[in-house]
């Protein structure tokens, strides 16, 4: 037997009007990794390091539908201000805002663009600290609704809109 779409919306025609975020594209904007004080730095440590991390989103729209989304990585780690790496990374994705409600599409390229891309960024840092003599680093997730919040909030005390950068 062979399966076709229904009219009432059960098949493919249904899926049609269901908010959907599309992955066009994704792919390494930006990589640096440094290791200043090579091999020193690479050489046993008392205690571990002081780990830094930040993070930004930074997004434009491209097309009617289409917004590109920019997770920016920056960190190092340091013992008694000796930095042992550094490292920056901008992965950035296309994606494809379907069905979705206008007032809904900001946080959804704010909040779940970057939230699709942040594995992939993670593993590239994991892999850049590794290739650089250091066990990987795995940064631990990140709440990008609390992310999100605080740059709205931010805005809101600039008397600023809602801003496709947080």
């Amino acid at each position: 037997m062979a399966d076709t779409a229904a009219p009432n919306g059960n098949g493919a025609q249904g899926q049609d009007l269901a908010p959907a975020i599309n992955a066009l594209a994704q792919y390494a904007k930006d990589l640096s990794f440094e290791n200043p004080n090579a091999p020193r730095s690479l050489q046993p440590q008392e205690g571990g390091p002081q780990i830094n991390i930040q993070v930004n989103v930074n997004a434009q729209q491209i097309a009617e539908a289409d917004f590109e989304v920019e997770l920016t990585l920056e960190g190092d780690a340091k013992i008694q201000n000796e930095v042992l790496f550094a490292f920056e990374l901008k992965y950035a994705g296309i994606f494809r805002m379907r069905n979705i409600p206008q007032e809904q599409i900001h946080p959804a390229v704010m909040i779940e663009c970057p939230r699709l891309l942040f594995p992939f960024a993670r593993q590239i840092v994991a892999e850049a600290v590794r290739n650089g003599g250091f066990p990987p680093l795995y940064i631990d997730p990140i709440d990008f609704v609390g992310l999100y919040q605080q740059k709205m909030m931010e805005a809101q005390a600039a008397g600023q809109g809602a801003p496709l950068a947080s």
